[in-house]
């Protein structure tokens, strides 16, 4: 378990996770409402997640030069301002081009947050319960798919979507008090120029790193981002089933998270990412061959759900140990690799659905998640290698100095 001290600061991060997840995500279930408000096709709803999307992947990495040389707690301040300020802009929001505006300060809020609350969750405690200290910082964002989510769909459905937005700004508000209140000071990070970029980026092992993120990504949201559409196609489902499968997938995710942190202490990194990409990649094939019936559906759908989200403490808790002075660039190169990868899947999942139809669209994940296991392969493989070379340096260096 993390130091007893530090676990109402992790779980006030965890909540701002869960914060920038219902923010990025709780058009989805709002998408007709929002639509006939602003009078705009519900489809074009549906951009805005990927407005949020491809403005969190290109400002993440531009964050830590930009707010490097603030205090770390201050940083996380910032970012989830602007996530509850975003929240209130949509709730105000009279036109399309406002909301669009809403999500661009929003995502650039959850730029801001997300790397710079795994970096300050990662310093909080000692280097042997780092990876369960991830797991409970990202938890919240596990959760928002879960509850976020789903109360942001109710609250629309019950009091109308500025309501459910007023309650995103909200979550932000109460974030940021208890972060103001629990989340102590940390020491500030080095503030990266041009050369920590290229450096960071010619670290062994670093790109084929994030190159699986953004492949691991892109493989769950090929299926993930349809997945209403899917299991009515593939399985018959009611909306009855759809919502419960849904619901049993966020729940078995959650499961997942809650598992990585000690499955990373106990099998390190590269074995747990490497059990969460085989065992995503059966599940992607165990959906090919199942059964066209509904409860194959409620049933076999979910169960992918845990290796997605076993992955990323672990991930998360590699990165980190690769260049752990550039901690929150190399966590905000692999976040925005994440949303990268689910604008890519969306896009694939979308694009691919009419052509090839709900049976072989797992196929794509299936192919997607292979190279994502190339990738792995190639950062273990090029990060031991490093390892290998400085201790062939530094032996004789040893012998001299004895």
């Amino acid at each position: 378990m993390q130091p007893r001290n530090a676990t109402p600061a992790l779980l006030t991060l965890s909540l701002g996770y869960f914060t920038m997840g219902t923010t990025s995500l709780a058009v989805v279930g709002l998408n007709v409402q929002i639509g006939r408000s602003l009078h705009v096709a519900p489809a074009r709803i549906g951009l805005m997640v990927t407005v949020f999307a491809i403005t969190f992947a290109i400002a993440a990495p531009l964050a830590p030069a930009v707010l490097g040389h603030l205090d770390r707690k201050l940083t996380l301040l910032t970012g989830v301002g602007l996530l509850a300020a975003a929240g209130v802009l949509s709730a105000l929001a009279p036109s399309y081009g406002v909301l669009a505006v809403a999500r661009v300060v929003g995502a650039l809020g959850g730029a801001i947050y997300g790397p710079a609350a795994s970096a300050a969750g990662s310093l909080m405690v000692p280097e042997e319960h780092r990876q369960r200290a991830l797991a409970t910082v990202f938890g919240g964002m596990t959760a928002a798919g879960v509850l976020g989510v789903p109360l942001a769909a109710f609250l629309g459905n019950a009091f109308g979507w500025r309501l459910a937005m007023v309650g995103v700004a909200a979550l932000g508000a109460l974030t940021l008090v208890l972060a103001a209140a629990l989340v102590p000071r940390l020491p500030v990070g080095e503030r990266p120029g041009a050369q920590a970029y290229a450096s960071v980026a010619r670290t062994p092992g670093m790109v084929a790193t994030v190159t699986t993120t953004l492949l691991f990504m892109a493989a769950q949201f090929t299926v993930y981002a349809i997945a209403g559409i899917y299991l009515t196609q593939r399985f018959g489902a009611s909306p009855g089933i759809v919502s419960a499968s849904l619901l049993c997938f966020g729940v078995i995710g959650v499961l997942g998270n809650a598992t990585a942190g000690r499955a990373g202490d106990r099998l390190g990194g590269n074995r747990t990412v490497s059990i969460a990409l085989i065992g995503i990649a059966a599940g992607f094939a165990v959906l090919l061959i199942a059964p066209h019936t509904s409860l194959a559906g409620l049933l076999l759908f979910p169960l992918w759900a845990f290796f997605s989200q076993l992955y990323q403490a672990p991930q998360q808790a590699r990165l980190v140990a690769l260049i752990p002075a550039q901690r929150g660039l190399t966590l905000a190169l692999n976040a925005s690799a994440l949303y990268l990868g689910i604008s890519l899947g969306s896009f694939l999942g979308s694009t691919l659905l009419p052509g090839l139809g709900a049976v072989l669209i797992p196929g794509v994940s299936l192919v997607l998640i292979g190279l994502a296991g190339l990738a792995h392969i190639s950062s273990i493989r090029r990060i031991r290698l490093a390892a290998a070379a400085r201790e062939r340096v530094a032996e004789p260096a040893a012998v001299t100095t004895s």
